[in-house]
């Protein structure tokens, strides 16, 4: 931007001689409609690699082009108005009064100007919704704090995960190690589009609300738990293309960058070619990893560097977690008095309701084993227990749903096929007894442990919250109003505030019953309202 004013100047210094002011003015402001000038600075939007990203960037300038001359006009007609017709000079004001021809052209203008705008805009946005005729379909699913892509009818999926070193952005390096230019932008595994393909994107979440953005497309699409958005690119070129997660979605938000890399036709049919023969090796290796016995050396090994890629940011290097949102591991009865059993389910399947994901697409069986035998072993735990990978599966094949109350938001059973890759078999929810009264000790005891687990992240163990993305609700209108609007909030969610939230289909109804309990006697709420499971199936209802 420096040098364009730079030469701008300069050309008014050599033509000063031989201009008028009235036509320096003018070059000035020629120069600032050039679309060049705006191209070139950085504050401005980019343009990007895909047609609608390029008609998204001409309508962005036109709109700036009408407000500017509109910001010209009236300020130059204030400026003339108040420089030639000053009282001082004795003008006297027009005494014209309700002119029709007036009124109707400072209306007519308006309008005009709104047509130019709403026409392209309207063109424009018709087409970034139009999914059809896709090539390629990829869904997106959003995960604290990675991305999962999965490529429809090839078979292949794959977590993508920020591959800057957690030691090089929490500044424990040294102060000589360079940063590179894709710093906190750079992942191990990007996501692969064959250029000039229409390609198709699913976006979905399987915790909280995320965003995928990718500004060289004119991409950005939420990533709602329970729901799926959706969203299309063509790249004319090969290339690689940067983004990031675009909506706050907990502590590591800023670790959660997005790289796509756009091939050619026959070199995406390669990169095809060669996960699927990833996939057949990795299928191999695991058969061969259940015959195989580790020692506790190798396992604790293997564990740690699992651990720290895929657990420590939420439950700490040290074992000791964030609580209460990511609990301690270390002397936690989980990993210390607990079976292995249980100790394996919770990492194979998560923990619903929590912050705590399923890890069995993410890594291997023996990935699994070594983990679970580090978090059994490591920081005083000592129990002394030697996972293997065998032990995983057998857990996996012996794997029962219980009619708990977590395991009725996602119940599902794992089971191996004949080559032994791990599917998630998805079974009918237990029948909860809505007719059932609970006492106000039991709603507000149940209510507190869901509270703790399923909104204290966000709304504080105190109920003052974190304004002004998660409010408070001590003391807030909703949790001391009605009891309708507070159900319907915890059930559907908020549609003014995209944080709240659907927990329809994360809790039970009892659940909810018991937290909207606690949240509205809670804190000194101290409504006396009881919410009963029966309330909610008929709030759901509605």
């Amino acid at each position: 931007m420096k040098y364009i004013a730079a030469h701008l100047f300069s050309i008014i210094e050599k033509r000063r001689c031989r201009v008028g002011k009235h036509k320096l003015i003018w070059l000035v402001l020629v120069g600032l409609f050039t679309n060049s000038v705006w191209a070139e600075t950085q504050l401005n939007l980019t343009k990007g690699v895909t047609a609608v990203s390029r008609d998204v960037y001409d309508l962005h300038m036109l709109v700036l082009y009408i407000c500017t001359a509109i910001g010209i006009l009236v300020f130059g007609a204030m400026f003339w108005s108040i420089a030639f017709h000053r009282k001082s000079k004795g003008v006297k004001p027009a005494d014209f009064h309700e002119s029709t021809k007036v009124e109707i052209l400072w209306t007519a203008i308006p309008i005009v100007i709104l047509i130019a705008m709403a026409v392209p805009a309207t063109q424009t946005l018709i087409a970034m919704e139009d999914n059809s005729n896709s090539d390629v379909t990829i869904q997106i699913t959003g995960s604290q704090w990675k991305w999962h892509y999965k490529y429809f009818d090839q078979d292949i999926e794959y977590y993508s995960v920020l591959s800057t070193p957690r030691e090089q952005y929490q500044n424990q390096q040294e102060t000589s190690a360079v940063k590179g230019e894709n710093y906190l932008l750079e992942v191990d595994k990007p996501l692969v589009i064959p250029a000039n393909k229409k390609v198709r994107f699913l976006i979905t979440s399987d915790d909280v609300i995320h965003s995928w953005w990718v500004p060289a497309f004119a991409v950005k699409q939420d990533a709602n738990p329970g729901f799926i958005n959706e969203a299309w690119t063509r790249v004319e070129a090969p290339g690689v293309y940067r983004g990031q997660c675009a909506e706050l979605c907990g502590k590591d938000h800023g670790f959660m960058p997005i790289v796509v890399e756009v091939k050619s036709a026959e070199d995406y049919d390669t990169w095809i070619n060669e996960q699927k023969q990833r996939i057949a090796d990795a299928a191999s290796a695991e058969q061969d990893s259940l015959n195989a016995s580790l020692s506790k050396e190798e396992l604790m090994q293997l564990g740690e560097t699992t651990y720290t890629a895929y657990c420590s940011a939420c439950h700490q290097p040290t074992g000791l977690g964030l609580p209460p949102a990511f609990p301690a591991l270390k002397g936690s009865p989980i990993a210390t008095t607990g079976s292995i059993a249980d100790h394996l389910d919770i990492v194979f399947n998560g923990k619903a309701g929590t912050g705590m994901q399923a890890y069995g697409k993410q890594l291997s069986l023996k990935e699994i084993a070594a983990v679970v035998t580090y978090e059994r072993n490591a920081w005083g735990n000592d129990t002394g227990d030697v996972v293997q990978a065998s032990d995983v599966k057998s857990a996996v094949d012996n794997s029962s749903v219980e009619g708990t109350a977590q395991d009725a938001v996602a119940p599902v059973a794992m089971k191996t096929n004949g080559e032994d890759t791990i599917e998630i078999v998805t079974e009918e929810a237990p029948v909860e007894n809505l007719a059932k009264v609970y006492s106000q000790d039991e709603l507000m005891t149940m209510g507190e442990k869901v509270y703790m687990t399923a909104c204290v992240a966000c709304h504080q163990p105190t109920g003052a919250g974190l304004p002004p993305a998660f409010p408070a609700l001590k003391g807030s209108v909703i949790a001391m109003g009605d009891v309708a609007i507070h159900l319907d909030m915890v059930i559907n969610g908020s549609k003014k505030n995209p944080a709240m939230a659907a927990f329809a289909n994360q809790l039970t109804k009892t659940e909810i019953a018991a937290v909207v309990t606690y949240e509205r006697n809670a804190w000194g709420n101290n409504t006396g309202d009881l919410v009963q499971p029966a309330a909610v199936d008929a709030a759901s209802a509605k």
